[in-house]
């Protein structure tokens, strides 16, 4: 079980990407625009640098819903790979079998 800080933070993350995202999505289109002025791209770049850091979306980490480990995080799932395999043995994962051949 990850500490529950870590949880808090990713949380704290994930609010601030979210409320800055219109903004980096748009400063992010004017800093690659080629048609655009140096000028115009060199502030967007700027104006990207004074975006808070964790208003990135590439600083997020992935976690398991259940335990919050970051490594071995299934995305279609949410979930780390020992609790995908432990509720599937269970049958609460539905359509999940286990391989037989």
């Amino acid at each position: 079980m990850a500490k529950v800080a870590l949880i808090e933070r990713e949380l704290k993350r994930e609010k601030l990407v979210a409320k800055y995202a219109a903004k980096h999505a748009e400063l992010k289109a004017i800093a690659n625009d080629a048609k655009k002025s140096d000028e115009e791209r060199a502030a967007a770049r700027l104006g990207l640098q004074k975006l808070p850091r964790n208003a990135n979306p590439t600083r997020q980490r992935n976690r398991c819903e259940i335990t919050g480990r970051p490594r071995g995080t299934f995305r279609q799932f949410g979930l780390a790979r020992a609790k995908i395999r432990e509720l599937a043995f269970n049958g609460d994962i539905p359509g999940v079998t286990k391989a037989s051949w």
